[in-house]
């Protein structure tokens, strides 16, 4: 599957998550409405057996995938599917067990092989549980934790996206009497100006202007209530300033998202998961997406989890999930359009004159 420079239809490969999840009910949902097949060539990197089951259960006998050995003979506007594995698979939607996990890392690992060796452009992964992941090949917290370590990274960045929110969070899946330690001013500089390059390459703004939240309730009442804003996250942000970076806060997460205030900004970093993920859902759930920003490749996907309660049942909403794929594109042909006129200064000078006397 050959394309030009200027073909715009985005190769996304889709691991399909925890079998037992809505993962491939939500995929099917999305795949069903083909107008999404203008934009991309989906790859799902699955099994046709699991794919007649939940097809059953969504009651779209006029749906079918297109069924490849190879993401290199994907169709244009086609569903095209990947068979990862032949086994005999019993299904049991709602159940958290070893087998949902054994086929949710099959999938992943096929489809991050492709995307790897220039196959795909994209990944979108449906959601995994991470509990019933955890083998010998998989003993990391989450998809971003993977990726990292497969792209060679040290750290990304999980940053959860619907529209102009973008939330990130310094400590990601830790517990929660572990975040204080993890919060150093080294790690909080490195952070930001990760947030900073995304916003900057991945969603085209030219001078982000990044929020900062305190760790503590009203951000540590210089120090009455903790020590870490006013001895570290503070520091932390000045020095940004005297890089240029527009960095503001620390804020109080609570009166930050209660006034608004986040709609002043380009991106917000929370200190921990629930302080950024917790008012994210509560805004925009079932319409966010996750991104792992500070990744050689693009991966998204939607910003919940395996919805056992949902599972089989034909009633999950795919929102998120089609959201997921279309940021997926979007960031791609951005890392393209970004490549192309930093690589040539002068180009990019007449396009930001044109687009002032616009």
């Amino acid at each position: 599957m050959s394309q030009s420079h200027n073909d715009h239809k985005v190769r996304v490969g889709i691991s399909v998550g925890d079998i037992n999840g809505v993962g491939m009910e939500i995929i099917i949902r999305t795949l069903a409405d083909n107008r999404i097949l203008q934009d991309i060539v989906p790859v799902v990197y699955g099994n046709s057996k699991l794919a007649s089951y939940y097809k059953k259960a969504l009651n779209l006998p006029e749906f079918n995938f297109h069924s490849i050995q190879n993401a290199s003979d994907a169709v244009r506007n086609k569903a095209n599917l990947v068979n990862c594995w032949n086994d005999e698979v019993t299904f049991t939607p709602g159940e958290a067990n070893s087998t949902g996990g054994k086929y949710a890392f099959i999938s992943l690992e096929a489809a991050v092989k492709d995307l790897a060796g220039g196959k795909l452009d994209v990944l979108v992964t449906a959601p995994i549980n991470k509990e019933v992941m955890q083998s010998d090949q998989f003993r990391f917290p989450g998809h971003t934790e993977y990726l990292a370590s497969i792209a060679g990274v040290d750290e990304a960045l999980m940053m959860m996206v619907a529209g102009d929110l973008r939330v990130g969070v310094l400590t990601g899946h830790i517990p929660l009497n572990q975040v204080s330690s993890q919060i150093t001013k080294d790690r909080l500089q490195a952070v930001v100006k990760r947030m900073n390059q995304s916003l900057i390459r991945d969603f085209g703004i030219r001078r982000p202007r990044i929020a900062v939240l305190g760790l503590n309730p009203h951000a540590g009442e210089n120090g009455l209530l903790g020590e870490e804003d006013k001895n570290i996250i503070t520091p932390a942000i000045q020095s940004l300033r005297n890089e240029q970076l527009m960095v503001f806060g620390p804020y109080p997460a609570d009166g930050f998202f209660g006034s608004g205030n986040f709609r002043n900004f380009d991106g917000v970093l929370a200190m921990y998961h629930d302080q950024g993920l917790a008012p994210f859902k509560s805004i925009s759930f079932n319409e966010g997406v996750n991104f792992t920003a500070g990744l050689p490749v693009v991966r998204t996907s939607p910003d919940h989890g395996t919805a056992y309660d949902l599972a089989g049942k034909g009633t999950a909403d795919e929102t998120s999930f089609r959201n997921a794929i279309y940021l997926a594109k979007d960031v791609f042909l951005q890392r393209r359009f970004h490549k192309e006129i930093t690589a040539n200064p002068l180009q990019a000078q007449v396009r930001s004159e044109r687009s002032e006397r616009e």
